[in-house]
């Protein structure tokens, strides 16, 4: 459909209503392998971004760009892991971690726990996860940034403190091979675009989700892609 890579798993069940059963190894890699990937929209092609790459900027938000730059392709700005985070009922929740700035933290000190390590040993790097804004979407300042869990402002922690009750999400596969991504914060709002404008630098808003579902409308559509798919023409059902 998209590539040559395929996944030998069917009918994979990820967070929502609809069976992956297209074999389409982006959207397995992002939810389950947790292989970075491309978060491109299905209205026009440009991908996610972080507005600043830094690993140091914790109050910058999110952006689509159209034209990958050398400079986004070496910070890896384009990259994104959705990390899995436990459940909400039954449902998975996920982190949106962007793979700019991520850090591989110092081992801890002998005798001390440290933060975590993956199945080589080496300690888990520390990425700036997608962190949603208390009163989004009804207010019109920014309502997403980009950030350490414990660097994020005041108002992108939940109201209990926790910072990753503003950064949990619901991914729900849409029929045609999208995902769409749901804060827990505000089930009633998706991943969308300022002045629901899908362009070129839109800054990424939450917004209501007025189709009443998860599949409906065309600005909250994206579509994995794996980074050796960025010049792969896809198919979707808007053209």
């Amino acid at each position: 459909m998209y590539t040559q890579e395929r996944t030998a798993v069917s009918n994979l069940v990820v967070g929502g209503p609809v069976a992956v059963n297209s074999y389409d190894n982006a959207i397995v890699a992002a939810l389950v392998e947790n292989r970075p990937v491309m978060l491109v929209h299905a209205f026009n092609g440009g991908y996610l971004r972080p507005a600043e790459l830094k690993a140091d900027s914790h109050d910058k938000g999110v952006k689509l760009a159209t034209a990958l730059d050398p400079a986004t392709k070496e910070a890896q700005g384009h990259l994104w892991h959705v990390t899995p985070a436990g459940f909400f009922g039954q449902r998975p929740l996920y982190f949106i971690e962007s793979a700019a700035g991520q850090v591989t933290p110092q081992p801890a000190p002998a005798g001390q726990a440290d933060a975590g390590r993956g199945d080589d040993g080496v300690p888990k790097p520390q990425r700036r996860r997608i962190s949603v804004h208390q009163e989004a979407p009804k207010t019109t300042a920014d309502t997403v940034q980009v950030g350490l869990p414990d660097k994020v402002g005041d108002k992108w922690r939940g109201k209990n403190g926790a910072p990753e009750d503003t950064q949990l999400w619901i991914v729900t596969v849409t029929p045609w091979g999208g995902i769409t991504f749901v804060p827990i914060t505000h089930p009633d709002a998706i991943l969308g675009f300022k002045d629901h404008a899908v362009t070129a630098d839109s800054e990424v808003r939450l917004t209501y989700n007025w189709g009443g579902d998860f599949t409906g409308t065309v600005i909250n559509t994206f579509y994995p892609r794996l980074p050796n798919e960025w010049n792969v023409p896809y198919h979707h059902v808007f053209t």
